[in-house]
């Protein structure tokens, strides 16, 4: 399917490989082309190989989930070798075998990362997070979750040298306490976005000193935090005018009284008032919604 679609695009004169092709093909014809099917294009030819490696080295995206429910360890190592410009990395599809020996040379080698996806990449060490800090300070977006190796201290590292974060997901990185977190949203002001979900040791410190330090924050995920209460909810409310969203789901301290005042705003939550949730409630029970007159 590849060789088709490649040689629907050759010209009627000529060989397509004839065309520019760092000025052509690369970027105008091969971008639009899915990783599996360049990767296909190799066997084709040896001049095949050739402009598929010289896209390889020019890529921007990389993005693991392209190639197929698993990548081969030696096919990573090989594929971004010779790559100096990359800007996102997602790397969801390689938890069974990626570590720091696979991950810190890509690292070191590409300085222009704004966007790096590690979810659930548990046999890294916290050795990654600290040479992403030193090697990435444009970075715009990490995700962590369910990174547990993540700690106090390679997040602070990762706080020192990219102020520049916009998104962090911290989800399951149960290492981490309210006063990593509050470390974190001191250097990071600009956060837009930040997942402390799936965490026991997030308790109100954090949260409140996220609402001070991040006054851009959108979305805050908190699900699962059960030491969070009312208090630092009612700080979020008064110090994030920005916020769009807030998830609360399971944290059983949190009630409807503070959650009003973001509710009354627009705020996206992701539990129903308690009127709402007992009539949804009663439809299970009883198989039908029953009129209540509020007025009474």
């Amino acid at each position: 399917a590849s060789w088709h679609l490649m040689m629907s695009l050759t010209p009627s004169r000529g060989c397509l490989l004839d065309l520019p092709w760092e000025d052509i093909l690369v970027p105008h014809i091969l971008c639009h082309l899915p990783l599996q099917q360049l990767l296909s294009l190799q066997r084709v030819s040896k001049s095949f190989q050739s402009l598929i490696q010289l896209y390889l080295a020019n890529m921007r995206c990389f993005d693991s989930s392209q190639i197929g429910p698993a990548i081969p360890r030696a096919a990573f190592v090989n594929l971004l070798k010779d790559n100096e410009v990359l800007q996102q990395l997602a790397l969801q599809n390689c938890s069974d075998w990626l570590t720091d020996r696979e991950l810190l040379p890509v690292i070191g080698q590409n300085h222009h990362l704004h966007q790096i996806q590690l979810k659930g990449c548990a046999q890294l060490s916290r050795h990654a997070l600290v040479a992403i800090s030193l090697s990435c300070p444009n970075l715009r977006r990490l995700s962590l979750a369910h990174c547990e190796w993540v700690d106090s201290l390679s997040l602070r590292s990762l706080a020192d040298h990219c102020k520049a974060l916009e998104a962090v997901d911290l989800t399951a990185c149960r290492q981490l306490k309210d006063e990593a977190i509050c470390y974190l949203v001191q250097k990071c002001s600009r956060l837009k976005s930040l997942s402390l979900a799936v965490n026991a040791n997030v308790g109100d410190v954090a949260v409140e000193e996220t609402a001070k330090c991040c006054p851009e924050l959108e979305h805050l995920d908190l699900t699962g935090c059960l030491r969070v209460k009312n208090d630092s909810i009612r700080v979020l409310a008064e110090y994030c005018p920005k916020l769009r969203s807030l998830k609360v789901k399971h944290c059983h301290n949190v009630a409807e009284s503070s959650l009003s005042i973001l509710r009354s705003r627009g705020v996206e939550l992701d539990v129903e008032p308690p009127l709402q949730r007992a009539l949804v409630l009663l439809q299970d029970v009883v198989g039908f919604a029953p009129f209540i007159n509020l007025q009474i």
